[in-house]
Formats: C-alpha cells, sequence, structure tokens
C-alpha cells in the first residue's frame, strides 16, 4: 500500500468505521421487521381464538325494542279507475324504555390466552302511547292490529338462556324467533299481540337473561331512554353514540347510567314509509381485556431503532476513547441480543403479566450485553456504565409505552436531550485524527 493510500485511510478511518455503524444500524432493522410480523401474526392469533370462543358462546350482544311493527292496507287507484290494495307495515316506538341490568363477567380459557365472556340480567319496561297519537294517516278501518307483532331484536340466539315472556298490559306474550321484516331490525324475535284499541296506552314488562362476549350495546329507541348497570368488571370501556352520563369505576366493578331522548337521534317515533337505520344510535359497555401485551409488545418493537442506533452509538464512542477496535461481527451480536429482547418480551408475556414479561425480558438482555461488554473492553467501569445506560433506556422506553397520549411528547423531549448528551462528549473527538507536524522549514 502506498504513503497516499496509508495516510487516507489513517486520516479518515474514523469516519469509514462510523459509515459501517450506520450501515450496521441499518442491516438489524431487517430481524426486527420479522419481529414485528411475528407479534402481528400472534395478535391475529389471538382474535382467531376469541372469535373461535365467541361463536361457540355466544357474540357482541345488541338490543333493539320491543318495536311495535302494525301491518296496515293501503288503497291505491290505477289509470283505469281500479282500486289495488296492498298491504304494509307502520312502526312505532315506546314512549319510555328503561333497562336496568348487572352484567357477570366470566373469563374462559383457551391454550395460553383468556377471552372475557358475559352473562346479563336485564329487567326492561316501559309503554307505548296509542296508536291513533302518532298521526300516521291510516284509517282505523285498514289497521291489521290482529296481524300486529311486537319485536326485538337480539344479535345472537345462542346468547338467550330462558323463554323470552313479556308482560303486555294484564297478558303475557311468548316471542318466537323470526321477524315479520327486516328493514330496521336484522336479527330478532317477535310476538303476537293481543286485540288491542287504537286509543289505549299499553305498558310491558320483560326479564331477559343474556350471555354474549365483548360488549353489550343497546339502541335507543324510547322517546326517552334510560340504561343503568352494574358489573363487577374493573376494566370496562364506554363507547358508541352517547356516552353515559354518569359513570363510577373502581376496582370493584362499575356502574353507568345512560339517559337518551328522542331529540338526541335522527329518526322519529314513528313511520309507515321510509327506512332509518336505528343500529347507528346505540352505544355500548366493553368488556375487553385490561392488558393487551400484543400491542404494548409491537409499540416498544417501534423503538428497536432507537435502541440498536443508541447502543450501536455508545460502543462507537467508547472503541475510540478507549482504543480497542470491536469488529463488526461483534456489533451484530450485540443487536442480536438487542433483537431477542422482543422475542422475550412477546413469549413470556403471553404466560403473565406484560410488565413482569418486560421486567425479565429487560433484565437478561442487560445482563448479557454488561457481560458481553466486559469481555470486550476488559474493565467493569465501561461494561458497568452500559449497563446503566440500558437500564435508563429501557426504563424510559417502559414509560412512554405506558403514557400512550403523551408518548409522542415525552419521547420527543428524551430524544433532545440524549443527542444533546451524545453531541457533548463528542465534541473533543478528532475524528480526521491526529494532525501531523508540518516539516521544519530549512
Amino acid at each position: 500500500m502506498n504513503p497516499q493510500t496509508e495516510n487516507f485511510w489513517a486520516a479518515n478511518k474514523l469516519t469509514i468505521k462510523g459509515i459501517v455503524v450506520g450501515i450496521l444500524i441499518l442491516v438489524m432493522l431487517i430481524p426486527s421487521a420479522f419481529i414485528a410480523s411475528l407479534v402481528k401474526e400472534r395478535g391475529e392469533r389471538q382474535e382467531e381464538i376469541i372469535r373461535e370462543v365467541s361463536s361457540k358462546w355466544a357474540s357482541s350482544q345488541n338490543i333493539t325494542g320491543p318495536v311495535l311493527v302494525v301491518p296496515y292496507l293501503e288503497k291505491r287507484e290505477t289509470r283505469d279507475g281500479a282500486i289495488n290494495v296492498v298491504q304494509k307495515v307502520a312502526y312505532i316506538l315506546p314512549d319510555l324504555l328503561k333497562i336496568n341490568g348487572e352484567i357477570f363477567p366470566e373469563t374462559k380459557y383457551r391454550s395460553i390466552y383468556n377471552i372475557t365472556v358475559y352473562g346479563s340480567d336485564l329487567n326492561i319496561e316501559g309503554n307505548f302511547s296509542s296508536i291513533a297519537s302518532h298521526n300516521l294517516n291510516i284509517p282505523e278501518e285498514d289497521l291489521l292490529l290482529n296481524e300486529a307483532k311486537l319485536c326485538m331484536g337480539i344479535t345472537d340466539f345462542k346468547g338467550i338462556e330462558d323463554q323470552v315472556i313479556m308482560q303486555w298490559n294484564e297478558s303475557q306474550v311468548v316471542f318466537n324467533s323470526g321477524l315479520p321484516d327486516n328493514d330496521i331490525i336484522k336479527n330478532g324475535l317477535s310476538a303476537g299481540l293481543p286485540t288491542q284499541d287504537v286509543k289505549a296506552t299499553h305498558a310491558f314488562k320483560l326479564k331477559l337473561r343474556l350471555k354474549g362476549s365483548e360488549k353489550l350495546s343497546f339502541t335507543p329507541i324510547g322517546k326517552t331512554t334510560q340504561v343503568s348497570l352494574a358489573s363487577a368488571w374493573a376494566d370496562p370501556t364506554f363507547d358508541g353514540n352517547f356516552l353515559p352520563f354518569e359513570k363510577n369505576v373502581d376496582q370493584s366493578g362499575f356502574t353507568a347510567n345512560w339517559k337518551v331522548q328522542h331529540l338526541n337521534r335522527n329518526y322519529p317515533q314513528s313511520w309507515k314509509e321510509g327506512r332509518y337505520n336505528i343500529a347507528e344510535s346505540a352505544f355500548w359497555v366493553g368488556l375487553l381485556q385490561p392488558v393487551d401485551s400484543y400491542s404494548k409488545t409491537m409499540r416498544s418493537v417501534k423503538y428497536a431503532i432507537l435502541f440498536i442506533a443508541l447502543t450501536f452509538g455508545l460502543y462507537f464512542f467508547v472503541e475510540i476513547l478507549q482504543k480497542k477496535a470491536v469488529h463488526p461481527i461483534q456489533y451484530i451480536l450485540v443487536g442480536m441480543a438487542l433483537s431477542i429482547f422482543y422475542t422475550l418480551l412477546l413469549s413470556i408475556s403471553e404466560y403473565i403479566r406484560f410488565n413482569a414479561a418486560y421486567a425479565i425480558a429487560s433484565s437478561a438482555t442487560i445482563l448479557l450485553i454488561t457481560l458481553y461488554t466486559k469481555s470486550l473492553f476488559s474493565t467493569w467501569k465501561v461494561s458497568l456504565l452500559f449497563g446503566g445506560l440500558l437500564t435508563m433506556l429501557y426504563g424510559f422506553i417502559f414509560i412512554l409505552i405506558q403514557l400512550q397520549d403523551n408518548a409522542l411528547l415525552f419521547g420527543s423531549i428524551g430524544l433532545f436531550i440524549l443527542l444533546a448528551i451524545i453531541m457533548y462528549y463528542s465534541r473533543k473527538i478528532e475524528w480526521y485524527g491526529k494532525p501531523q507536524a508540518k516539516p521544519a522549514l530549512q
């Protein structure tokens, strides 16, 4: 090698090594991508198990009703003067709908997965105003009151535990599967009614025992709808078109109360033409698992580039300061140790809580890299420095995972501080090597 080439390598060896380290950082993102794919696959497997168990127990339940469906005859005159009679239906919603109930959560086990299902006891009551008061513009003689049906929407019939019998005024009506039409309720039960007076009001009362999974939702079809629920489940989620106006959640469970007026929705209390998507107004309470280890593991994988870049960068600076060359293969081994952390976290968190799994996986990784650093630099001072910095980094990432909404803010501040520290300690490094002394003038 000629002197010019030797001088070039001597003057630029740190730059070349830095480029090599940068390339190694990018190369180590490949196993991180595979790990992210593995986390996604395991999460999808969990969802598949949940669907399988739910299909045998009962799926998420939505309760709609009761709705009064009244057939009527509509007479139309044709061009030739003939009269055609067509049968149609009118829909009448209750003036008052009150639901009081309790939800009983239960955990099912399938392989290594836990699936939350529930049973419920619901007391449903309310009243309908008279048919005549709804101004449907239907002559009384055209109403087919003897064919009127009372309809209840229930998503999954497997969840019905007892015969569904409603107290209708002074009579009892028994529900059967099937609906007279599916225009507003897609799946449910119906019952025939005793002969009615179009000018009378009607009161109803029903006790419903219903099983389901994941969530229980209600459609607020009453002119006034009131729902009160209680459960021993300590981690509920409230969602849908309306949130409870009052709720109390603690370690012993939750209570929640909703009140929805007909003015809060976009469909009327009665109609005879047109279709309304009343399901859009539903609200619900969800009984989801309080800890989703897969989503948290996926979030931690997104910080893999940070772990690898900071660790490799720290190795690079120590290599310069200690004048101890670290082979690229040794960088790769350290990178693999950082990547295996995620597989440890994923596998352990499937058996124990995520926080404990994170502590075990991070402790094992920190210990492994600390001992390996001791063998590379032959000094406990440097190796313990690495161990301390990795501990702070894993702790910092754990805090970011828990913060969720504020993760971006605190993550940006943390990265800024780390960059400032790196810039501070790198300011005295001679990146082009020590300048050679100029020969004295003769």
